[in-house]
């Protein structure tokens, strides 16, 4: 009979190497192809937020190869839109939790070395409050199943908002085109994407 165990060590070890291969793709970026993907995404994004009228938007800071927002966010601030971005949560282990962010935000890093706002409790906007959150991910399928580092912090956020939850709230990934694969290993607590963008395209799943 099958060892149960054996099956999730193997998937695991699997997800992993998944990882690490997306991981070394995008970080073998060049300088310029890094900046052309982070202006090209932002340019997508910005017609999708534009399309969709949304109004707060949470945004994450570039880490490890992914595509930088910085273009993103100075354009939604022209266009007097909030932005918010995620802190770890300082009660829920593994979960986020999402701060205003604007030109005079106090920045710290947090214990990946990410730059986060420092926790102010006025400065707080639950996911009932945001209109959009974007993702970041290593890896991402032809079905919308979303690799990300490994922490599961995504995933536990999420997880209200993939039960239909907050029925207001959109979500998508952003990567580089790079990052596709056709099928990734994927889990019960796994939450897939409706949407991801690239710099290359907008996929609806």
């Amino acid at each position: 009979m099958p060892d149960p165990a054996s099956n999730v060590n193997a998937e695991q070890a699997t997800r992993q190497a998944f990882r690490q291969q997306l991981r070394l793709r995008r970080q073998a970026l060049s300088q310029q192809e890094q900046k052309r993907a982070s202006e090209q995404v932002s340019e997508r994004l910005l017609d999708y937020i534009t399309a969709n009228s949304h109004q707060r938007i949470a945004l994450f800071f570039a880490n490890d190869g992914e595509i930088n927002l910085v273009p993103l966010v100075n354009a939604l601030w022209q266009q007097q839109r909030q932005t918010a971005a995620p802190i770890l949560h300082p009660v829920c282990a593994g979960h986020l939790l999402f701060l205003a962010y604007h030109a005079n935000s106090l920045m710290h890093e947090n214990r990946f070395g990410i730059p986060e706002p420092v926790l102010r409790c006025d400065e707080v906007m639950p996911l009932s409050q945001l209109d959009l959150i974007l993702t970041p991910l290593v890896g991402f399928d032809a079905a919308g199943n979303r690799l990300g580092m490994g922490g599961g912090f995504y995933d536990r956020t999420l997880s209200g908002w993939a039960q239909g939850r907050y029925p207001n709230l959109s979500v998508a990934g952003v990567a580089h085109d790079c990052q596709f694969v056709d099928t990734l290993p994927h889990a019960a607590w796994d939450v897939p994407l409706p949407t991801i963008i690239t710099p290359s395209k907008t996929l609806s799943f």
